[in-house]
C-alpha cells in the first residue's frame, strides 16, 4: 500500500518551489542594464554687496568762505559724492561739530545763528561728464536756513551702483549781523552717510 506523504511535508515542498520561482523571476528581471542620467551645477559661489562712498573732498573743508559782509553775495563750494559700492543706498547728508567764536564784544547769540547755508543738489554725473549747478535741474536739499539750525539729516534719495551727484553749498552772512560779530567765525563738519536701500 503507498504511503501518502504528510500534508505539513507537501506544503513546505510547494513553498520552496515558489520561493525558488520567484528567485528566477528576479534574476531575469535584475539581469538587464537601467538607463539613467545626472547633471550638475559646480562652483556656485556667494559674496556679499559692498557700499561704499567715494567723497570727492574726503578729509578736507568743502569750502571755508573768509571775509563774509552782511548781506554780501553768497560764497560757494562744491564736492562730489557717489555710490562706488555693488548695491543701492540710501544716502544722507549731516552737519556736527558745530562750534562758534567770539573774538570781540559780546554777541548776541553764536556767529552760527547769523550764517546762512544753502545746500543744493545740481544733479547725477552722466558718465565723465559734470552736472551743471545753478540751472533748472538743481534740487534744493537745505534752503537758506542757519549753519546753526542744520541739525536734522537731510534725505538726499537713492543712489544706485556707481551713481554720483554734485553737490554745491553756499554761504552768506546775515543781513542782521551786527558790528559785534566783526572778526568772529564758526566751523562745521558736514557728513555723508548710506545704508543698504530697500529692493
Amino acid at each position: 500500500m503507498a504511503r501518502t506523504p504528510h500534508p505539513a511535508r507537501r506544503h513546505r515542498r510547494s513553498l520552496a518551489a515558489l520561493a525558488t520561482g520567484l528567485a528566477a523571476v528576479g534574476v531575469a528581471v535584475g539581469s538587464g542594464a537601467d538607463f539613467s542620467a545626472q547633471s550638475a551645477n559646480p562652483s556656485n559661489t556667494f559674496t556679499a554687496g559692498s557700499l561704499t562712498i567715494d567723497d570727492s573732498r574726503e578729509g578736507a573743508a568743502i569750502f571755508s568762505p573768509a571775509d563774509m559782509t552782511p548781506g554780501a553775495p553768497a560764497q560757494t563750494g562744491t564736492v562730489d559724492i557717489q555710490n562706488s559700492g555693488s548695491i543701492a543706498g540710501t544716502f544722507v547728508l549731516s552737519r556736527d561739530r558745530l562750534a562758534s567764536t567770539d573774538s570781540g564784544d559780546p554777541n548776541p547769540s553764536p556767529f552760527a545763528n547769523k550764517v546762512n547755508v544753502t545746500v543744493v543738489d545740481c544733479g547725477a554725473f552722466q558718465g565723465a561728464a559734470a552736472p551743471g549747478c545753478g540751472d533748472a535741474g538743481d534740487v534744493t536739499v537745505y534752503d537758506h536756513a542757519t549753519l546753526a539750525s542744520m541739525s536734522a539729516r537731510l534725505d538726499l534719495g537713492r543712489f544706485g551702483p556707481g551713481e554720483r551727484h554734485r553737490y554745491q553749498f553756499a554761504a552768506q552772512l546775515d543781513s542782521s549781523a551786527g558790528d559785534e560779530y566783526q572778526g568772529d567765525s564758526a566751523s562745521a563738519r558736514f557728513v555723508w552717510d548710506a545704508v543698504q536701500a530697500d529692493s
